[in-house]
Formats: structure tokens, C-alpha cells, sequence
């Protein structure tokens, strides 16, 4: 198979657990505690494999100037973009509770919800293609990381977008529009960028790795943290612990 549709097949399973989460939040109703835990232990992976994969590899690809710059435009696009999107109705994309507004309460918020969760996907599946290029393998933790972070972002989203009266035909609908753009993303994230430089692709590493990091900052940790604050930290650890134990164990 060529590598580029090994990219868009990796983009595609990491993004699956977006809808699984969004059956299970349809089919089964979990607490808002157990949702948090979820959350949280999701976040402290993508957090370990933000930190030991993609910046390690955009530091070794290009150093700390591109890396640097790249972090930090990333997060600054993301939170500029999220910003605009909370003052349209997606302040509260990822809250399994009653805090998204329903269309009523808020026109447009749905398609503002729609963009937010493709702006919290499409960095996270870029760098799954990223990391193929150059005869590379895909980073083993940072697609663990991200698979084990869509599931309670699936979960939480989506029992939230139902407490706010959306249709179950919007949410799968978002959901499966979601995964099929995050295996384009990654696609492209090879494709698009096989034949740059070093520092160009640790630049966009980085930029995704930023954009990542502001997201889990803005929507995951809140998420968690207002549900179990006084167990928050401790499972956010354990994931953290999880991914870089698999770090190691894969290098």
C-alpha cells in the first residue's frame, strides 16, 4: 500500500474513537464523574506524547528555532480561533453537561460547535501524517495518545450536544464528517509536505503540537478538573505515566 494512504489510514483509525465515543454517549448514560476520569487520563497522555514524540521529533528535525516558533504559533492560532468560536456559541464543545446552548438559545452555535471540534481534530491527524515522512514509521504513542483522547472527547461532545437538544443525526453526522476529514488531514500531512525541509516539517510539528497542547489547556483539563477536581491531577498523571511508559517501551 503507499505510504500515503498508510497516513490517511492511520488518521482514520485514531479519529474512529469520536464516534464510538458518541455511541456510547447515545446508548449508555455515564455519569458526569466518569466522563471526567476519562477525560483527565486522556489528557495526561496526549500530554506525555506531546512532550517525548512530536516536540522531540521537531526538535530533532529542526532545532530550537523552528520548533519554538512553531509551538508557539500554533497555540496563538488555536486560541485566537477558539475565541472567535466561543463568542458564537462553542465555548463548552467538549462539556458532557447542561452547558452547550441549544440552537434556540443560540443560533449558529451548532455550526460553531461543528468548526471547533474540526479545529480541535485536524492538528492531531496532521501529524500523523508527518511523522511517515522521510521513510519514518508512524509515532506508535502519538497515535495510542491520540485514539485514547478522541474516545472522552467523543463521549463528553456528544452527551452534551444531546442535553442541548441536538438530533442524533447532527451529532453522528458531525462525528463521521470529523473522522473522514482527520484521514484527509493526515493524508495531507504527508502528501502535502513530502518534499520539505527539515525545519519546514518541524516547524508544522510543532504547530500542531501547540495547537494540541492550547486545546487540551482550553477544553480537556477544564472538562475534568470541574467534575473531580480533588482526583483530577492523580489521573491525569497515571495517563502521563502510561504514554511514557510506552515511549520507552517503543524506542
Amino acid at each position: 500500500m503507499p505510504q500515503w494512504l498508510w497516513a490517511g489510514l492511520w488518521g482514520l483509525i485514531a479519529a474512529t474513537p469520536l464516534l464510538i465515543g458518541a455511541a456510547m454517549a447515545d446508548l449508555i448514560s455515564l455519569g458526569k464523574r466518569t466522563i471526567a476520569y476519562v477525560m483527565a487520563f486522556g489528557s495526561g497522555v496526549l500530554i506525555s506524547a506531546l512532550s517525548f514524540d512530536l516536540m522531540a521529533e521537531a526538535y530533532r528535525r529542526g532545532g530550537f528555532d523552528s520548533t519554538s516558533a512553531g509551538f508557539l504559533g500554533g497555540a496563538a492560532v488555536y486560541s485566537l480561533l477558539n475565541w472567535i468560536l466561543a463568542r458564537h456559541g462553542a465555548k463548552n464543545r467538549k462539556r458532557s453537561g447542561g452547558h452547550q446552548p441549544s440552537e434556540s438559545d443560540n443560533p449558529g452555535s451548532g455550526m460553531a460547535i461543528a468548526i471547533g471540534a474540526l479545529l480541535d481534530g485536524i492538528p492531531e491527524s496532521m501529524v500523523i501524517g508527518l511523522s511517515l515522512i522521510g521513510g519514518g514509521s508512524v509515532g506508535f504513542v502519538a497515535v495510542i495518545a491520540i485514539f485514547i483522547s478522541n474516545l472522552p472527547e467523543g463521549l463528553s461532545s456528544s452527551a452534551g450536544m444531546k442535553k442541548a437538544g441536538r438530533s442524533r443525526a447532527y451529532i453522528f453526522g458531525l462525528w463521521t464528517a470529523i473522522v473522514v476529514i482527520s484521514a484527509v488531514a493526515a493524508l495531507i500531512g504527508y502528501a502535502g509536505f513530502r518534499g520539505a525541509s527539515g525545519d519546514m516539517i518541524a516547524a508544522i510539528t510543532a504547530v500542531a503540537a501547540g495547537a494540541m497542547l492550547a486545546m487540551l489547556a482550553d477544553t480537556m483539563i477544564p472538562e475534568a478538573f470541574d467534575d473531580v477536581r480533588n482526583w483530577a491531577g492523580l489521573i491525569t498523571v497515571l495517563g502521563f505515566l502510561t504514554a511514557f511508559v510506552l515511549t520507552k517501551l517503543g524506542g
